[in-house]
């Protein structure tokens, strides 16, 4: 291992170099023999083996001791299945074809998220427009009628309609991806910096094919099409962005429109032109210069300094060229040997550059360098660093969403790489396993010819090193805290490993669209019948002989009765075309545009901080909000802000802070507390005392880091004691504990320039960077990392701390330990993890008062939704320390099972702990998420939280959230040796406490069951274990264990497992699902479910391209749902059902009169009428139906939140209700049709002039205008909202038939209708019919409606009664959310349940709300366990003392603990019930417990078995 002295010059701190999660720090004389002999045994070893746990894939060295054979014999290393990447070596003949071209074919680096090109956008868009049946029908009798035997009037004109609906539907969808692309573009013309002018043999530029030829072609003549049309015309001036414009996503902060401001020299541009940028100014090795080996080793010559990296080289590098400790090495000590993949003897022509390029031009194989805040283009492996021990920091918050730092690795042999020349003298071959999902593994070897520059002559020997995940990275990860990068190419485009997970854009169509066709295809079924009735009629009739039609016609067109009614079947296919209604997909495409401008311009949907409304990505599934049934979510960035605050801490048995959070808000919401003076009182206390705190800390010490708006830790007392107010004892406490803080980290310092300095501290955790962010705030300021520690600023003084070993944090450690060495020489072990993992490690007897006090905070804390640690040191002596560290060293060396070892020995030291005592840290909610979850499960919507995170993160946002609370029994399930019969039987365990097997019967019902389950259990589940249970075998009994859980979070799970979880859940249950996200990781959930939400939030805009809706903010999703999805929904399935109704009811009146004429196809009305009737008579009422209806306000849909359910029960379109519909319209077709016919059949009316108006286009005018009359008072009565536009519209549409009437009728062009108006409307019959038949063919529909809304209500109903009664007049004094506990109470059964006595007394709990047994005494299940999860031992003795009621309550003579005892306060009122997990252990679960790992060795946890027994 390479150590570097503190550079006080720069500007990040010397980060810890560790192996995993162990660190070797400083070793002094004797162990430094040790780890010699260490390195001789294992540079002599050959081994085949790679380290078996690969896929945490953090590889790193230990002073020459690497975790894998980092460079050994070619042999040695396990040959590769995939690809081989060859580097300034020319291909083998097996790598080629016999023209010499390279076999292997690689992905473009070009992605593409839109469905189209423009090649392809009009055969695809015709292919998915004519999945409608609709759409194919209407084009078969477009078709059909251009033969004039059919008697279509005018073939030309019937086609019309088709073209137009096909046009705008092409127009919609061409908008909606055109925006898909230009982010795509943008994307994809981020730029890089990649070699050029050298040769990629991995490569060809000749081989494009044809078509992609033509493709390129095509593009870039339209894209130069459309720049000449936008340049002439007028010049915007040189503005920001719109606001349309932001909010429809044509703008995002990314590597394009970002430039980074660098301080290295290797960075500096000057002189930079288009053609290529020279990256380094000062001059590269010449080609003929030969680098010497010295010591066996490359030397570094003409090496760059940089204040980053190289700036103490002269001081800090010996004469062999490489760095070393500060101290005076021991001549027996040879640092391993890695190579150098550079060839000293290869002569180059020094023409290759870096120059700045497009992402999309990225190649395999290419060298590319990325600098400080750039994104990675493509997979990247790395070969060398600014950093001088290969490091680089990574975010990668848009693969996992998290903004923690991850620390990686260049390999060995190639961090001498700096220059482009260097990239042309390197000469390798990389052996890449194939392209997979796997985010955290990947498997590769480097192999090279080391060459010996003493032997120029002989061949060299053939040399590897294997390439892990901690050598890679990932496209669409950000470059942090390192100056440059520099590396090679390893998979691009569609195969890297976030594109891989993310899948391709799927063609969403809403479920009610799916329903439609079939429903369509029931009216084919009735067309066919009517004409298939017709031809048969009209045949029979020219059949028979001796009919008065032997005298007065010349003859059929068929000339025999058989092809006379097949003629006649496909003239009725024309005649009643509009009962297949085309009409009905432009209606609903203009309907779902309208839709989706509503919620674009919802103002209460508007992120204010982003300049973000809420931006409809899909506009045809709007439908589909209105019935969602289970929602997915990411955690990080979607539900929490990501940000940690330090808000309370136990130390000594001493509560300090004052905190007022989200969970503790909707504890006491439960509970019938006005939270709304409670937070107010709270959030004042916490004013005072934060001044008094700031005052009181500038007072005992002038820190010039502390900054006010940066103060989470309010706690006065705790200054107070920390001057010795309650003792010295209390003050030592306080400064250990703060010093535990400070020392026991993996923090990087970052300075801003400034007076004083500002410090920044970057994490691999947010949690570590609060704890040390505290500690500075404290007066305990981490100033940065020496070469053999950290430099701390406690209180103005100035103290280094050598750091001998870091024990890092993992998952199944749950604790992290620091091994320091204080200035007055005594050696301290300071460990940090969960309380249930601190305690058992604790010293056996000691302590128990203390042990009882920090457990009840810890409870206390947790209860908060806060996520607590514990504290604790322990004192080592020299000789035990010597003991261990050889140990270490031994496990640190080892090849094989090397985590295990390093576990066991790590386990070894972590024992016999002094209690320090606890922390608490607030993951930061979104505002308003809890209340939107309850707001959301009100409406009877289940959420999931799927997340990357911890598992033990997860709870604690669980907790915050309200998705998990007190009474609920937590079901962690983790299958310990990943086994599928472990699976299987624990899903049957926990299946048998709800007395279900897992059958095919249990999920047909499950499938009807739309009902919430009680909030009794809650699932945790981990990605290990979440793998076993998606396989075929038990997807379906987990499935339906989860059906019975209230919450289910899923941890550390990959974005395919992701969207497997949606997959099972949608097709499992046949249920709605809507998932939401807010980066890469997310998408491809996204794409999985019916509808996909993203959250235009801090991590980039993958999500939001990748989805159908994007917001701002989570809490903004409970109105696009209860809102906007429920009203779309219902005017939807309204719309399509009147539009039925209304086709049915005209078609039919045209088929009964063809019972009078033979069935020989004859018009009862005018052609005209025919074409107008859903285009102009009928469209505009239902279609302003389907635009402006409302039930309900929003307001009240937002109070009233289980109006919802009918969606997630399906009940606004089902098939009775179009049965309904269509019977209804047939009845009426009868009254209008024959109201008009019974006119005429016995009278003959005579106008004034005496001709008479019984002729057919006359009676047709009676029959047609009564119809169209019928048809829009009938939607006018299914309306809910009357106002003056719907009457106005309604209007106008019946209006309109008169009128054109009038006006056609006016023309002799008209023929036989000539003067058909002023006939028909001067007879007072017409009038007289017209409304007879209106109030005929209403009544039945008046009196249905009037009988069920009196006597059968719905929850709808009885809120608009509610309404109309002035019961929410209250509403008026909220603009748009109601605040939770501010609503009424409704009087429906499916609303409400009765309400019950309150046990505890106050405000009555809902039923849903309610316990299902008492606490923590009633038998379940889950119960027959003595440490059960409710805290029951399955007897019916009743007399068990529980966590916290029973516990003698210190008294505390101290001033202000406001916080604390108004949380004890509310706890003493509900159910402790932290047992339910054993990552959050109660008080007397804590006090219980025993120190099971401080006498003896560990053993590993079995299966089902606490790791607190």
């Amino acid at each position: 291992m390479v150590i570097r002295s503190h550079e006080h010059g720069s500007n990040v701190s010397n980060p810890t170099k560790r192996i995993r999660w162990a660190t070797q720090r400083v070793t002094g004389t004797n162990e430094r023999h040790i780890r010699q002999s260490i390195i001789d045994r294992f540079q002599t070893r050959k081994t085949t083996s790679v380290e078996k746990k690969r896929q945490s894939g953090d590889t790193s060295h230990l002073d020459g001791i690497a975790e894998e054979p980092e460079a050994s014999e070619a042999g040695d290393a396990p040959q590769s299945s995939g690809r081989r990447i060859y580097f300034n070596i020319p291909l083998p003949d097996t790598a080629t074809d016999d023209n010499g071209h390279l076999l292997a074919r690689y992905e473009r680096n070009k992605i593409r998220t839109a469905k189209y090109t423009p090649l392809s956008f009009i055969p695809k868009n015709l292919w998915f427009q004519f999945h409608n049946v609709a759409n194919i029908y209407f084009l078969f009798v477009i078709l059909l009628g251009i033969y004039w035997i059919f008697g279509n009037p005018n073939p030309a004109l019937s086609s019309v309609p088709l073209i137009v609906i096909l046009f705008l539907t092409a127009a919609k969808d061409g908008i909606e991806d055109w925006r898909r692309t230009v982010l795509d573009n943008e994307l994809n013309n981020a730029p890089t910096h990649r070699l050029v002018d050298w040769n990629n043999v991995n490569t060809s530029e000749d081989n494009i094919s044809l078509w992609r030829r033509i493709k390129k072609a095509t593009t870039h003549s339209i894209i130069s099409t459309y720049k000449t049309w936008t340049s002439k015309r007028s010049k915007k001036s040189a503005k920001g962005k719109t606001y349309a414009e932001r909010a429809m996503d044509e703008s995002r902060q990314s590597v394009d429109t970002r430039q980074s401001h660098r301080a290295s020299v290797f960075s500096v541009q000057s002189g930079a032109s288009e053609d290529g940028i020279k990256m380094t100014p000062v001059p590269s090795p010449q080609a003929e210069t030969v680098l010497p080996l010295q010591n066996d080793r490359l030397a570094v010559v003409d090496r760059p300094n940089t204040s980053f990296s190289f700036e103490h080289e002269d001081s800090a590098r010996p004469a062999n060229g490489h760095l070393s400790a500060p101290e005076k090495p021991e001549k027996d000590f040879v640092p391993k040997f890695y190579g150098s993949v550079m060839d000293p003897f290869k002569q180059v022509p020094g023409k290759a550059r870096f120059k700045s390029d497009y992402w999309k031009s990225v190649q395999v194989g290419d060298f590319v360098r990325i600098y400080n805040e750039d994104q990675i283009p493509a997979d990247v492996v790395v070969l060398s660093t600014s950093d001088p021990d290969g490091q680089c920091y990574v975010e990668t918050k848009n693969l996992d969403g998290e903004t923690n730092l991850k620390v990686r690795q260049a390999l060995h042999c190639s961090r001498t790489m700096k220059h482009a020349k260097d990239c042309e003298k390197a000469s390798f071959v990389i052996e890449s396993e194939p392209p997979n999902v796997n985010l955290y593994q990947y498997s590769g070897a480097v192999r090279w010819t080391q060459r010996d520059t003493r032997k120029p002559g002989e061949p060299g020997n053939e040399m590897a090193e294997p390439i892990s995940i901690n050598n890679l990275l990932l496209r669409g990860c950000s470059l942090r805290n390192t100056e440059w990068v520099l590396g090679v190419v390893v998979y691009t485009g569609r195969e890297t490993k976030i594109m891989l997970n993310s899948g391709i854009t799927p063609s969403k169509r809403s479920r009610i669209a799916r329903d439609l066709n079939w429903y369509v295809v029931y009216n084919f079924a009735i067309l066919f019948f009517m004409c298939l009735v017709s031809g048969i009629v009209q045949g029979v009739t020219w059949a028979k002989s001796a009919t008065s039609s032997d005298f007065f016609e010349f003859g059929s067109i068929g000339g025999n009765s058989p092809l006379d009614g097949f003629i006649t079947f496909w003239s009725c296919v024309i005649l009643f075309q509009n009962l297949v209604p085309i009409s009905l997909y432009i209606s609903l495409e203009i309907i779902r545009t309208a839709q989706a401008f509503f919620i674009y311009s919802d103002t209460w949907m508007y992120y204010e901080r982003l300049d973000y409304p809420c931006t409809p990505k899909s506009w045809n599934i709007s439908d589909d909000l209105g019935q969602i049934e289970y929602i997915f979510s990411d955690k990080t960035g979607t539900l929490t802000q990501n940000v940690m605050e330090f808000k309370k801490c136990t130390i000594n048995g001493v509560p300090y802070g004052e905190a007022y959070t989200e969970a503790q808000a909707g504890m006491q919401r439960r509970q019938g507390i006005d939270i709304e003076a409670e937070g107010a009182k709270a959030r004042k206390q916490i004013g005072e005392d934060r001044v008094r705190m700031l005052h009181d800390l500038r007072k005992m010490h002038a820190n010039p880091y502390l900054h006010d708006d940066e103060l989470t830790f309010v706690a006065p007392d705790f200054v107070n004691d920390l001057g010795g107010f309650s003792g010295a004892e209390q003050a030592e406490a306080n400064r250990s504990f703060m010093l535990a803080l400070a020392l026991c980290h993996t923090v990087i310092t970052e300075r801003t320039a400034g007076d004083p300095p500002k410090l920044e501290f970057k994490a691999q955790s947010p949690d570590e960077a609060a704890l040390v962010a505290t500690a500075r705030d404290c007066g305990f300021t981490v100033m940065g990392r020496s070469n053999d520690g950290i430099i701390l600023n406690i209180l103005g003084q100035e103290e280094e701390f050598t750091v001998l070993n870091t024990l890092e944090f993992n998952s199944t450690r749950k604790r992290m330990s620091a091994i320091i060495r204080m200035p007055n020489g005594k050696i301290i072990l300071y460990c940090k993890g969960a309380d249930s993992v601190i305690y058992s490690r604790l010293r056996s007897g000691e302590q128990s008062q203390l042990r009882r006090l920090t457990g009840e905070h810890l409870e206390m804390f947790a209860r908060e939704g806060l996520r607590t640690l514990c504290i604790a040191c322990k004192e080592i002596g020299e000789e035990e320390y010597q003991r261990w560290n050889k140990e270490h060293d031994l496990a640190a060396a080892a090849i094989v099972d090397r985590e295990d070892k390093l576990e066991t020995v790590s386990d070894a030291i972590e024992r016999e702990l002094t209690l320090l005592g606890g922390t608490a840290i607030e993951d930061r909610l979104q505002d308003g998420v809890p209340d939107a979850i309850a707001l959301l499960g009100d409406a009877g919507i289940k959420l999931w939280v799927l997340t990357g995170d911890k598992v033990e993160t997860a709870i604690n946002i669980g907790f915050s959230c309200n998705l998990l609370n007190n009474d609920m029994d937590l079901i962690v399930f983790k299958i310990e040796d990943e086994t599928v019969e472990s699976a299987e039987a624990e899903l049957d365990r926990h299946l048998e406490t709800f007395g279900l097997k897992g059958s095919d019967d249990e999920l047909q019902n499950a499938r009807k069951d739309h009902r919430a389950p009680s909030a009794t259990h809650a699932i945790v589940i981990d990605g290990d274990s979440l793998k076993l249970v998606l396989q075929d075998e038990l997807r379906q009994k987990f499935l339906l264990l989860c059906k019975q859980c209230k919450s289910v979070l899923c941890c550390r799970v990959s974005p395919s497992q992701k969207a497997a979880v949606v997959r099972m859940v949608k097709n499992g249950l046949d249920v709605m699902t809507l998932s939401v996200g807010d980066g890469a990781n997310d998408v491809a959930m996204i794409q999985e479910a019916d509808v996909g939400v993203g959250i235009a939030g801090e991590e980039g805009r993958q999500a939001v391209m990748s989805s159908d809706y994007a917001i701002g903010q989570f809490r903004y999703l409970q109105r696009l749902i209860l809102v906007h999805g429920r009203w779309s929904y219902r005017r939807l399935a309204e719309t399509i059902a009147n539009f039925f109704y209304k086709n049915i009811v005209w078609t039919f009146a045209l088929f009964w009169y063809q019972i009078y004429n033979n069935f020989d196809v004859t018009y009862l009305f005018d052609y005209t009428y025919i074409l107008l009737v859903n285009l102009a008579f009928t469209s505009l009422p239902v279609i302003f139906m389907g635009i402006l209806d409302q039930d309900v306000s929003d307001k009240v849909s937002l109070a009233v939140p289980q109006l919802y359910r009918r969606g997630i029960e399906r009940k606004e379109w089902t098939s009775l209700k179009f049965w309904t519909y269509m019977l209804d319209g047939i009845y009426q077709s009868v009254i209008c049709y024959y109201m008009g016919h019974f006119l005429f059949s016995p009278a003959r009316f005579v106008t004034s002039s005496g001709l008479t108006i019984n002729d057919r286009p006359r009676v047709g005018v009676f029959i047609a205008c009564a119809t169209i009359v019928v048809v829009n008072t009938y939607v006018l009565m299914n309306t809910y909202r009357l106002d003056w536009l719907m009457l106005l519209l309604t209007a106008i549409s019946i209006l309109l038939i008169f009128f054109w009437t009038g006006v056609y009728t006016a023309f002799a062009s008209s023929l036989q209708f000539y003067k058909a108006a002023p006939q028909v409307f001067g007879q007072l019959s017409f009038w007289a019919m017209v409304l007879l038949t209106t109030g005929v063919c209403l009544l039945p529909r008046f009196a249905a409606k009037a009988f069920q809304k009196l006597y059968l209500p719905r929850d709808m109903d009885i809120i608009r009664e509610q309404v109309g009664q002035g019961r929410f007049q209250h509403l008026d004094q909220y603009e748009a959310y109601v605040p939770p506990g501010k609503l009424p109470s409704a009087a429906s059964s499916e609303v409400s349940q009765s309400a019950k006595p309150n046990p505890r007394g106050g405000k009555a709990l809902d039923e849903d709300e309610r316990p299902m047994y008492p606490p923590s005494v009633a038998n379940t299940g889950t119960t027959h366990n003595p440490r059960s999860q409710t805290g029951s031992d399955g007897t019916d003795y009743t007399g068990h003392r529980r966590s916290l009621d029973q516990l003698p309550r210190p008294s505390f003579d101290r001033p202000l603990r406001p916080s604390f005892d108004r949380m004890r306060d509310s706890m003493d009122r509900i159910r402790p019930s932290f047992e339910a997990s054993n990552d959050f252990t109660s008080a007397a679960l804590l006090t219980r417990l025993e120190s099971s790992h401080s006498g003896t060795p560990t053993r590993r946890t079995l299966h089902g078995e606490s790791s607190l027994r």
